[in-house]
């Protein structure tokens, strides 16, 4: 039953990040028909980025208090009304009304997360995370293609809208029938509280400063921050670097991109827990964030024949990264599991909405500085990560207390029942 649960979350996030590529390859062509240049296509990136840094904690928190499932799926139903908007948005200002509605429930990654930890013992939880990574690969790798293929059907960007909305739409009634119930719920303190009920989801995210102030997690958050930065200032210019260098067109890149995402699934479905097994999820990290670098250092400087591999050593360096920090996150977490893990997403979000950006202006002023930059950004990454591997270990958060039934238990029953 718990095998099915994870898979259930996993096929969710998959189908949300499904839904979500299907629009991705003509979302700005659609921006330029409307008058946009690519301004405006910033604009619709940072939009998004910008509402998801805001609103990735407070679903997570929310996730803590009222269940992940619910919140999973008011985030499965935000996708769909999204989709919806974008497909009958006919100026900039409601194409990027839309994309600030999908960036304000696109929760779905931290509350999936959240779920799967509370779904996996301790010692597989950088496994299970990992598997939730492979299911955004795989999102990413399929939904552009179909993307892809509808075009070539002649279908214009309203029905592409649209048959991403009607995934998002179906996935909602899958997850309503298949997502785990209220017994899978995350743990919560029992019994009447001892202190203010903190009902407003800002009030309940202040309680996260406690967590946020361990020394373990502050490096752990900036290190997300700097390689999401790095990842995020290569993929808004490797279509120019690739069309300069590699003399790619949009067939080739579209090729390449479903590569990268193969190898990320790859190494996030499989490789990078048999290696966390070994040495911890710290050290994997850190692994991760210099392969990410070297990357990075070498796709602009090398020939076209080594480009490749280079491009799989960048995809090789962020797949391990996701999930490990992921699970350096959720070892603080405790009863806020989900809140952190969306502070994590927040972080990200910030990285998605500078980091093109100042990769572009980077890029005008010398083809290879954007991926210095991203090179410098991971070794610091690596460096910051070095700082947690002694503190490590002894992070994890206590495991859930089993689901007691509601019933009266006497006093002498409540003694016994006492827990630090």
């Amino acid at each position: 039953m718990r095998r099915s649960a994870l898979l259930a979350v996993c096929l969710a996030v998959f189908i949300d990040m499904l839904g979500f590529g299907i629009i991705l390859p003509s979302l700005p062509l659609h921006a330029a028909d409307l008058g946009g240049g690519g301004a405006w296509v910033g604009v619709l990136l940072t939009g998004y980025a910008a509402a998801q840094f805001v609103a990735a904690p407070i679903l997570g928190s929310l996730s803590d208090r009222y269940g992940r499932r619910r919140l999973l799926l008011l985030s499965l139903a935000g996708s769909a009304v999204s989709l919806t908007v974008t497909a009958v948005a006919g100026s900039l200002a409601l194409l990027l009304l839309a994309r600030v509605v999908a960036g304000g429930f696109g929760g779905a990654t931290a509350v999936g997360q959240a779920y799967v930890i509370d779904l996996s013992p301790a010692r597989q939880r950088t496994r299970a995370l990992g598997l939730v990574g492979a299911s955004i690969g795989l999102g990413f790798v399929f939904g552009p293609a179909i993307g892809a293929g509808l075009a070539g059907l002649g279908v214009d960007f309203a029905g592409t809208c649209f048959v991403a909305a009607g995934v998002a739409v179906a996935n909602l009634v899958l997850g309503l029938i298949r997502l785990p119930g209220p017994a899978a719920r995350p743990p919560t303190r029992r019994g009447r509280p001892t202190g203010p009920r903190r009902s407003a989801p800002l009030r309940r995210i202040a309680t996260l400063r406690a967590g946020l102030s361990r020394p373990t997690l502050r490096p752990v958050l900036l290190a997300l921050f700097g390689v999401t930065f790095a990842f995020v200032g290569m993929e808004t210019t490797f279509a120019l670097l690739a069309r300069s260098r590699f003399n790619l067109g949009p067939a080739g890149l579209g090729i390449v991109f479903a590569g990268v995402g193969i190898v990320m699934v790859i190494v996030q479905g499989g490789l990078v827990s048999r290696l966390t097994d070994r040495y911890g999820d710290a050290p994997v990290a850190l692994a991760g964030a210099v392969v990410l670098a070297v990357g990075l250092l070498a796709l602009p400087n090398v020939p076209a024949a080594v480009g490749y591999p280079a491009l799989g050593l960048v995809a090789i360096g962020q797949g391990l990264l996701s999930p490990t920090t992921a699970s350096l996150l959720a070892r603080g977490g405790g009863g806020n599991l989900g809140g952190l893990l969306g502070v994590g997403q927040s972080a990200a979000a910030a990285a998605r909405a500078v980091g093109p950006l100042v990769a572009g202006l980077a890029f005008a002023l010398r083809p290879a500085a954007p991926y210095l930059i991203g090179a410098v950004a991971s070794l610091g990454a690596a460096a910051l990560l070095w700082t947690v591997r002694s503190g490590e270990t002894g992070d994890d958060p206590p495991p859930p207390t089993p689901r007691r039934p509601a019933r009266t238990t006497g006093r002498a029953e409540q003694l016994l029942d006492t827990r630090p």
